[in-house]
């Protein structure tokens, strides 16, 4: 540690600063909306990944498909070799060729009669779903508003420490002062 005075005052200042850094970063990470974007990115950022292997398969796919009437032997054996690599895409294709069929002939009144009787008693599930979510969302609130609080009553703390260790060194630098003022007067 240095005597002079400034390069103290310099020292407490740069320690402040670097101690206000920590408490906003901390703040900012246990920040609920911030707890919230980082989540909802990691969601996005999934469904983004599992979207782009399906267009690719799915692009392969088509692409393989063009060239079905030059090559009818090789389309057989390419696409075995993509579902051997990623059975996934390949379902998912059959399905999205499935339902693209299957919305080209219309519903009999039996299926609208069916889909809505499925559709009164799927409510009640939509409903106690919707209410669970709540339900979670209310639970979470709490550990939220705690983690704030352990936040803040650090950072009080460290505010506390800090002005105590400048304190301590003000009146450290001001012994120094007097002393060497004793020693040029006794001089």
């Amino acid at each position: 540690m240095s005597d002079s005075p400034e390069e103290i005052r310099a020292d407490i200042e740069r320690t402040r600063q670097d101690l206000g850094l920590d408490v906003d970063a901390l703040a900012d990470k246990v920040s609920p909306s911030k707890i919230v974007d980082r989540q909802v990115g990691k969601v996005r950022g999934a469904f983004t990944s599992v979207r782009e292997r399906v267009m690719g398969a799915a692009d392969d796919a088509g692409s393989s498909l063009s060239d079905a009437g030059s090559h009818v032997g090789d389309v057989k054996d390419r696409a075995v070799a993509k579902a051997e690599g990623n059975p996934m895409a390949v379902g998912l294709i059959a399905f999205g060729a499935g339902l693209l069929l299957a919305s080209l002939i219309p519903a009999s009144s039996k299926e609208k009669e069916l889909a809505s009787t499925v559709k009164d008693q799927a409510q009640p599930l939509v409903d106690e779903i919707t209410d669970a979510a709540k339900e979670v969302g209310e639970h979470l609130k709490e550990p939220a508003k705690d983690s704030v609080a352990a936040v803040q009553e650090s950072a009080q703390e460290s505010v506390a420490a800090v002005q105590d260790q400048a304190e301590h060194a003000a009146d450290e630098v001001k012994g120094q002062a007097q002393h060497a003022q004793q020693n040029l007067s006794g001089s």
